[in-house]
């Protein structure tokens, strides 16, 4: 462990040393770092398995209780909280449509799109992203390179405890309107999800594009195109339909990165 991690897990631990100087430094730093993109919630490791930082969710959640809450003005808006917005969108050439607020500790990358949306803290967007009107990005939700986030999508994020898996969208997907994807989905690269679709833990995830289906849980494969199903299940008063997610097919290599969702769903002719 390094130092930093050293301090920050000590101090989680023992809630008496919060407010020492040495933590202090120590939770601003990983914050710091965390807001300029040079650490991360999570990232793969060598063997492209997703590894998740705890010791950064706990300095999260200490900077929560070391920071005092202030005024921040952005005339004619007034906020009241205890982190600031983050700023300098200019030099990094990402739009930044108002009203979309991102918190100081979340990173977004270069050459990104804000919509009026929300970005909170812990969250990493990746280049050339394009986070839609009304999507929120939740706290250490882990986005690629190239997504588009469209409207209405909430992004689930976590913080505690602090071994639960943040979402993680992986590069080149694109996620339909008004979905919903919570705790610890993954999103393998290049997937496309449609319109509505929700992801939780335990949400049937079931494979229709075969003769045989075939289950997944809490993970989307690569290159997935993805609509909201239901399926049957047996209850004491009857027998009732519960949500679940369709996978019916692959994305066409033909078809672009880009593409629209409409466009990916008339190669399985279906549309939502």
């Amino acid at each position: 462990m390094s130092s930093l991690e050293t301090i920050i897990s000590n101090a989680f631990s023992n809630r008496d040393s919060v407010f020492s100087t040495e933590t202090i430094n120590a939770v601003e730093k990983t914050i710091h770092d965390l807001d300029q993109g040079k650490i991360r919630v999570a990232e793969k490791n060598s063997k492209g398995e997703w590894i998740v930082n705890q010791y950064i969710k706990k300095a999260i959640i200490l900077f929560f209780q070391i920071k005092k809450m202030v005024k921040i003005d952005c005339p004619p808006f007034e906020f009241y909280d205890k982190i600031p917005l983050k700023k300098d969108f200019k030099s990094k050439n990402i739009r930044v449509v108002p009203h979309a607020i991102a918190r100081y500790g979340s990173f977004i990358n270069k050459n990104s799109i804000l919509m009026p949306s929300y970005v909170n803290i812990g969250a990493y967007v990746g280049t050339g992203t394009m986070i839609d009107t009304w999507a929120t990005v939740g706290s250490c939700a882990q986005i690629g390179d190239n997504v588009h986030i469209s409207g209405g999508v909430g992004i689930g994020g976590v913080l505690e405890p602090v071994q639960a898996n943040p979402v993680i969208i992986e590069n080149n997907c694109f996620i339909g309107s008004r979905c919903i994807i919570v705790e610890g989905v993954k999103v393998k690269k290049e997937a496309v999800i449609g319109a509505g679709v929700v992801l939780t833990k335990s949400t049937k995830i079931i494979d229709v594009s075969d003769s045989k289906e075939k289950h997944y849980n809490g993970i989307i494969p690569e290159r997935s195109v993805v609509i909201p199903g239901v399926f049957n299940k047996q209850f004491k008063a009857g027998t009732f339909q519960i949500p679940c997610a369709f996978i019916i097919g692959e994305r066409k290599e033909s078809t672009d990165k880009k593409t629209t969702l409409n466009n990916a769903l008339r190669d399985f002719n279906v549309s939502i």
